[in-house]
């Protein structure tokens, strides 16, 4: 009789120790789903980003142009110079880019091609002509895109090739969620331009403190809205737009691909 209460007892410890496995799997499996869930709605999100930003669209949040004058940066074209171009007017190919400096899919672009948006500008390839928005501050609130879109215009006042290293250092050391209006910070601004040799001028330091270009940026943004364009981030070459992100989260194409986008759109 004893023998049988101590298989019983030892019966009862299994069980309960298969009890207590089945349920730490259980917990995990519930975990699991969790964090599965989590990550797949984290996709959806970023492959609908596009969409997103297609449709948010109205307002580009409150102006800080304030009643400053207009001034409009040196190196930049169109009307009241809401065009920041780079490379040589007459080459033989034409990119033209959109972008807002809060949308991380904008960054992917930059990050992605913006040293052979650069490389093949020097070269005298093509180029590039940027365009920007600034609705990310009126559907996310905040006053990111127009103050780096002001510091964009201080740089490209001191030359085109500071706007060009600045604009892949602020992309660089985007957010990671465009929500955090990290771009709002004037000191941050300036922190960024301490890695672009020569570009902490006076002058520069100034326009970004005082926000000398903000009305310039105003009518960027403004710009944008008559523009036709539904949201960031744009490419065209030639005037026809081509698809450069691979749908595999802020990633693109390819440099090389890229030359063969630009090599099968030539000019009309």
């Amino acid at each position: 009789m004893a023998s049988d209460g101590k298989k019983d007892q030892r019966r009862g410890a299994r069980e309960r120790l298969l009890a207590e496995r089945e349920e730490r799997a259980r917990r995990a499996r519930l975990r699991g789903r969790l964090l599965v869930g989590g990550a797949l709605a984290a996709a959806l999100v970023i492959a609908a980003g596009v969409g997103i930003y297609a449709s948010r669209s109205a307002g580009s949040g409150e102006s800080e142009a304030g009643g400053r004058p207009f001034v409009r940066p040196a190196h930049t074209a169109g009307e009241d110079g809401a065009v920041v171009p780079y490379g040589k007017e007459g080459a033989k190919d034409l990119v033209s880019v959109w972008l807002d400096p809060r949308c991380p899919f904008c960054a992917g672009v930059e990050t992605g091609l913006g040293p052979a948006f650069k490389e093949r500008a020097d070269a005298g390839d093509y180029r590039v002509e940027y365009h920007f928005a600034a609705f990310l501050d009126g559907a996310l609130g905040g006053k990111g895109s127009k103050r780096a879109l002001n510091a964009l215009g201080a740089a490209v006042n001191e030359s085109p090739e500071k706007f060009m290293d600045y604009l892949r250092v602020l992309y660089a050391n985007h957010p990671q969620q465009e929500s955090e209006d990290r771009f709002g910070s004037t000191a941050t601004l300036l922190d960024l331009a301490d890695q672009v040799p020569g570009l902490r001028t006076p002058g520069f330091d100034r326009a970004v403190e005082e926000l000398t270009y903000m009305p310039w940026a105003d009518r960027v943004s403004q710009t944008f809205h008559g523009s036709g364009k539904k949201g960031t981030p744009v490419v065209e070459v030639n005037g026809k737009e081509v698809d450069v992100l691979t749908g595999k989260g802020l990633e693109t194409i390819t440099p090389e691909a890229f030359g063969r986008l630009v090599a099968a759109n030539p000019k009309p």
